[in-house]
């Protein structure tokens, strides 16, 4: 899928890290939220309250998830999942963008 039709846009950015991440959130017409942006190159660590899906658009990074030693890398059209009040780490070195699946 390359768009989302119908859907309602926040129209407040979300800037996280000083503007290395930005990103606005939409709601569906069956209440599903998704957040959808870019990271800047940079290496950062977000907190998660629902579990979310990473859907990589564009770009490539590196991840590793709270309790673990591995990074595994990932590109555009792949996507990771991320448990529910966890974390994780991302190294970008090029411009990443996502869309996150909440819930």
């Amino acid at each position: 899928m390359t768009q989302f039709d119908n859907v309602s846009v926040i129209k407040q950015a979300n800037v996280y890290f000083d503007g290395k991440c930005v990103s606005h959130n939409i709601v569906l017409e069956d209440g599903t939220k998704k957040s959808v942006g870019v990271i800047l190159p940079s290496q950062l660590v977000f907190t998660t309250g629902a579990p979310e899906v990473m859907e990589l658009v564009a770009g490539t990074c590196r991840v590793r998830l709270a309790g673990s030693d591995e990074w595994t890398d990932y590109t555009g059209g792949q996507s990771f999942d991320v448990p529910g009040d966890s974390s994780f780490d991302i190294e970008t070195t090029e411009t990443l963008h996502y869309v996150c699946h909440f819930g």
